[in-house]
């Protein structure tokens, strides 16, 4: 059976520009997975891995123009918002090299023999060791911070475990591109190339999660498609932990008091947030709750207004734009759904934005179930603007909503009634990031980020991104009694290589 071929596709066109690559297959996949198995070891010098990082940031900077141009002919989404995710990109690569070279990661703990402890206790010395080969499925929506080069791979390779990266069929070019230069990073440093693998096809995304020596998995895109690998990521005969991102609404109250302030900035900002990038972010504030009444009046009409003056945008593919259609459509012929601005097809290749609203009693009584789309992501420049008359609407409503990546509060400069902190702590179960009057599009790398949150938007506790996402790739070990001879350098007496340790 011939491999299947894998084209660069023009989003803006929809037609195919070049063939990349063939698809893998299981006997491929098995390869690349031992390939980068067999080179673990490589891995386990903190110095290297910190240099490798460094030159694999140095590398994507230096062939900035081709990156950016082979993103934009697969994406549509630009050189001006390509330019800052490649930055983006490339500090997250240097910021894990400090981790690495810090060392805090490691969790280093020793605690010292005491005999007339009850029980009784010896030496022990706990620190953290890599898990072994990751595979990461790159995302559509972010064809460098999310994909080959992101924070998966950066995150992976700064914990010491080589990568096998299932390529984004959205970008395929970008992928290959991308991969080569984190592979002649490696070489400059003295490290086998196949510390980072590359791999196309449905398929072989499904191989590679399968494969026994795949340790660990993380993935960035849909509800469905992630929930697939996350089950079959458990039904191994060894399950292996599966760090997916799939899907999330990040919800927007804005209380009445802070309607009554700033509607107008409000609604400006909410338009500029929902349509950013085509609305295609993960952290796109797809649902808002807003007061009824003349300041919640003033704020819809800021918001009809910006997103009104939006050009019709081309989506990552013509898949993606026919889902949104159909989507938006669904959601619009529900039973009191208004339309302020109509969302849908802008042209054969583009989408318009729009906005969607609903009385918030119509997704809490006994119509609810009919309107349940309302409170489901729609990928795309969309939201939705429930207007409520009471705070117990507002309670109501929150208690439907599933899991976020992010939930966002706006309050008044004087929380005269008190509102904020029980709308904070009714948000705070809802999200991994919690805003106040501010917007979500936009996710730091920082030490204290994070990007996760409860079931859907992600199917475990940790971040992917920041610092502290380097611990999805790591176990805890302790020596007890062991020889300090035989101790990893890292746990030996007198703290050799100088690390942080409790």
């Amino acid at each position: 059976m011939a491999a299947e071929p894998v084209w660069s596709v023009d989003p803006r066109t929809g037609k195919s520009r070049e063939q990349v690559a063939v698809e893998a297959t299981a006997e491929e996949v098995d390869r690349a997975v031992r390939a980068a198995h067999g080179v673990r070891a490589a891995l386990a010098d903190r110095t290297v891995r910190a240099a490798f990082l460094r030159t694999a940031a140095d590398l994507l900077d230096e062939a900035r123009a081709h990156v950016i141009e082979a993103a934009d002919a697969e994406t549509a989404l630009g050189p001006v918002r390509l330019t800052g995710e490649l930055a983006r990109t490339t500090a997250q690569l240097r910021g894990f090299a400090e981790v690495v070279e810090e060392g805090s990661f490691l969790d280093i703990r020793i605690d010292l023999p005491d005999p007339d402890a009850i029980p009784p206790r010896s030496d022990m010395r706990r620190w953290k060791i890599p898990l072994g080969v990751v595979a990461v499925y790159a995302a559509s929506n972010f064809p460098l911070a999310f994909s080959v080069p992101g924070g998966d791979t950066a995150s992976a390779l700064a914990a010491g475990c080589p990568v096998v990266v299932k390529a984004h069929p959205d970008h395929p070019a970008t992928s290959e591109l991308c991969a080569s230069l984190l592979r002649r990073a490696a070489a400059k440093e003295g490290l086998p190339e196949d510390v980072v693998v590359l791999v196309h096809g449905f398929d072989a995304g499904v191989e590679l999660v399968r494969h026994p020596l795949v340790a660990a998995a993380g993935f960035t895109g849909s509800v469905r498609g992630g929930r697939a690998l996350f089950d079959a990521a458990a039904a191994r005969a060894v399950p292996i932990p599966f760090h997916g991102e799939l899907g999330s609404l990040n919800p927007v109250v804005i209380t009445p008091a802070a309607a009554g302030e700033r509607a107008e900035e409000i609604g400006a900002g909410l338009a500029g947030s929902m349509t950013l990038g085509a609305g295609q972010f993960c952290t796109k504030p797809g649902f808002v709750l807003a007061p009824r009444g003349e300041d919640g009046d003033r704020f819809l009409a800021a918001l009809t207004a910006g997103v009104s003056d939006t050009e019709p945008a081309v989506m990552l593919d013509h898949r993606m734009r026919d889902a949104f259609v159909t989507g938006v459509a669904e959601r619009g012929a529900l039973d009191g759904v208004r339309t302020p601005v109509t969302p849908g097809a802008g042209g054969e290749h583009t989408v318009s934005a729009g906005v969607l609203a609903v009385d918030a009693d119509r997704l809490t009584g006994g119509e609810a179930t009919d309107h349940h789309l309302l409170l489901e992501e729609c990928f795309g420049p969309v939201t939705v603007v429930a207007r409520y008359s009471s705070r117990e609407e507002v309670t109501a409503v929150l208690g439907r909503l599933p899991g976020n990546l992010t939930a966002t509060l706006h309050i008044a400069e004087r929380d005269e009634d008190g509102d904020a902190a029980p709308l904070l702590a009714e948000l705070t179960p809802l999200a991994g990031r919690v805003l106040v009057n501010g917007w979500p599009t936009g996710v730091a790398v920082t030490a204290a980020q994070h990007h996760g949150g409860p079931y859907p938007a992600t199917t475990s506790t940790s971040t992917s991104v920041g610092a502290t996402a380097i611990e999805r790739w790591l176990r805890p070990v302790t020596y007890q009694s062991t020889p300090d001879h035989l101790l990893p350098p890292e746990l030996r007496d007198g703290n050799p290589l100088d690390l942080p340790r409790r």
